[in-house]
C-alpha cells in the first residue's frame, strides 16, 4: 500500500479507521460511502478492468486497491443443526434473545452476535449470562416461551420496516446490555460508560481522523478512574489523576 491510490468503500468504524492508517503511507486515500461519516462521501458507479472507478459525481480514480468495508455475513460451516439453526440474510435464528437457540439451549449459544453496541462489555454480560444458565444459577425460559419470544420480536422488526439483514443490528440502544446485568444480578454498564460512548459516536461523525485522539470528556475519564481505584487503590498512577 505504499505511495499507492487506495479507494476504501464504507463509512462506518472500520472504514475510518483503516484510511486512517493507511493514508500515512498511502499516496491517495479515496472513501466512497452513502453516509456521511467519511467527511468526503463519493459514489462510486462502474469499476473498470483497468482498475478505473467511476465515480458518481463524473470524475475517475485509478486505484491500485480497492478495500470494501461493508460489514460483515455470518457463515457457520462447522456447525450442523439440520436446518435448525440457519442464516438467513444474515439473520442467525431462530436466537433468543440473540443467543439462545430454542431447539438446542442450552447446550448450544452464540456470543458477539448483535452489533453497534459497546462490544466487550456486550460480550462478557452474554457470556455470565451463558454461564450462569449452564451452571443452573439461571433459568431460562421454556422452549416455547424463547419461541414465542422470538417470534414477537421478528413480528417488531417487520412492524418497523427493518429488513431482515438489520436482525442483529442493536442500533446502539443500551437497554439489551441492561437487561443481561440484570439476568445476571450484575450491575449494568456504569453511567460514565455509555456516555462516553455515545460523544465517541458523535465524534466519528465530525472528528473521523483525530476521535480517538482528542477528547474533552475529562469528567467521565476522572469518573471511570474513581470507579477503578475502588478495586486497584494500590496503584499510585491511577491515584495520581484524580489530583
Amino acid at each position: 500500500m505504499v505511495w499507492q491510490v487506495i479507494v476504501v468503500i464504507g463509512g462506518a468504524t472500520s472504514a475510518s479507521d483503516i484510511s486512517g492508517e493507511i493514508a500515512e503511507v498511502a499516496k491517495e486515500v479515496h472513501i466512497s460511502s452513502r453516509s456521511a461519516l467519511s467527511g468526503t462521501p463519493k459514489k462510486i458507479e462502474a469499476v473498470g478492468i483497468d482498475g478505473g472507478v467511476n465515480v458518481h459525481d463524473g470524475s475517475k480514480v485509478y486505484a491500485d486497491i480497492i478495500i470494501h468495508c461493508t460489514g460483515y455475513k455470518y457463515h457457520f460451516p462447522f456447525l450442523e443443526t439440520n436446518g435448525i439453526v440457519t442464516v438467513d440474510d444474515n439473520r442467525v435464528g431462530p436466537l433468543y434473545k440473540h443467543i439462545f437457540p430454542p431447539a438446542f439451549a442450552p447446550s448450544l449459544s452464540f456470543v458477539g452476535m448483535p452489533w453497534k453496541l459497546i462490544p466487550f462489555p456486550r460480550c462478557e454480560l452474554q457470556s455470565k449470562w451463558i454461564a450462569g444458565v449452564l451452571s443452573g444459577r439461571i433459568s431460562l425460559l421454556s422452549k416455547e416461551d424463547m419461541i414465542a419470544d422470538i417470534d414477537a420480536f421478528y413480528s417488531s422488526l417487520d412492524a418497523s420496516c427493518i429488513p431482515k439483514q438489520y436482525t442483529h443490528n442493536m442500533n446502539f440502544q443500551l437497554d439489551y446490555e441492561d437487561w443481561l446485568a440484570a439476568e445476571c444480578g450484575s450491575p449494568p454498564p456504569e453511567k460514565w460508560r455509555k456516555e462516553m460512548f455515545f460523544i465517541a459516536r458523535e465524534k466519528i461523525k465530525t472528528q473521523t481522523e483525530r476521535y480517538r485522539d482528542q477528547w474533552d470528556d475529562d469528567d467521565l475519564i476522572i469518573q471511570a478512574h474513581q470507579d477503578f481505584v475502588q478495586f486497584i487503590p494500590e496503584l499510585p498512577q491511577v491515584q495520581m489523576l484524580l489530583t
